[in-house]
């Protein structure tokens, strides 16, 4: 599902939400996970799951065009966990 499919669904599911204010909300609720990541915090929507942040060190790797060493430097990745109720509902779906 794609940012603006889900804006479109919240709409038709809530006819006194216009698709105008459905996509601000969509954007304000992806703005404030967004800064809570930036701070370092962990975000958790119970029965859905949490994201936090992983660090992953510095690392030589390679070009695969050339072969060539390459320097990785280190970063920060969003990493999600689904919850408990998240996988056992995908579960069922086969």
């Amino acid at each position: 599902m794609t940012k603006s499919e889900l804006i479109a669904q919240l709409a038709e599911r809530f006819p006194q939400l216009v698709a105008k204010d459905a996509d601000y909300a969509v954007k304000m609720i992806l703005d404030a996970m967004t800064d809570a990541l930036v701070r370092g915090d962990r975000i958790e929507i119970r029965g859905f799951g949490s994201f936090a942040l992983n660090y992953r060190p510095p690392r030589v790797g390679r070009n695969p065009k050339s072969g060539e060493k390459v320097h990785v430097p280190e970063k920060y990745v969003p990493h999600f966990k689904a919850g408990k109720e998240l996988r056992e509902r995908v579960d069922i779906v086969q």
